[in-house]
């Protein structure tokens, strides 16, 4: 019996819930707000305008940034050279012929060759939405786990771009820097100092 009541109870609260939530959506919405002259705004928005929908196809066009051509290897680009006659595997294993010097420190254990190299057409990327891509986009690729890095990228605060300040620039990827299969830094042995004028190096 107590059961029962609870589960009326809480049929109740949300018969309720939903109720309030109609009424309110039904007298629309007031945004209120001063404009730069100090003036205030105040906007109607009808319940249509306050339950937005996402439609793809109305969706934004991603930004997109003037890069150079990617750092291909010499004599491997493009990939379909080869793979337009290879069926596809997408078994995780060490990479033999043409990819030996392929060795992924990469998230390595969670991602394999497959996850970012487009299985259909070596000649591009495909994002976790199964969007494809060119190798010139390769930064929306890097920032769908690396998020603030990109937006550092984008902002000019991590990698290098070129240009005007306050106008056309061009950015490098991703891949320009860090190797996309072992993005890490090698450690480097430090330069002598320089020779001060008078002094010879021991």
């Amino acid at each position: 019996m107590n059961g029962r009541r609870l589960l009326l109870t809480s049929a109740g609260a949300i018969a309720i819930v939903a109720l309030l939530v109609s009424i309110a959506l039904a007298q629309g919405m007031r945004e209120k707000f001063f404009d730069r002259d100090g003036r205030l705004v105040v906007i109607e928005r009808s319940a249509a305008e306050q339950l937005r929908t996402y439609d793809i196809r109305s969706s934004k066009a991603p930004e997109t940034f003037p890069v150079p051509p990617p750092p291909f290897s010499e004599g491997i680009f493009p990939c379909s050279d080869c793979h337009a006659h290879m069926s596809p595997d997408q078994r995780p294993r060490v990479l033999t012929e043409e990819h030996t010097d392929i060795v992924l420190n990469h998230a390595e254990g969670q991602r394999w060759c497959l996850d970012c190299h487009n299985t259909d057409d070596r000649d591009t990327l495909r994002l976790v939405s199964g969007e494809i891509i060119p190798f010139s986009e390769s930064y929306r690729l890097c920032g769908q786990c690396h998020g603030d890095k990109f937006r550092e990228w984008r902002e000019g605060l991590h990698g290098k771009r070129t240009g005007y300040w306050n106008g056309d620039k061009e950015y490098l990827l991703c891949a320009h820097c860090h190797n996309p299969h072992d993005p890490n830094f090698k450690p480097m042995k430090p330069m002598p100092p320089p020779v001060r004028p008078g002094e010879t190096r021991r």
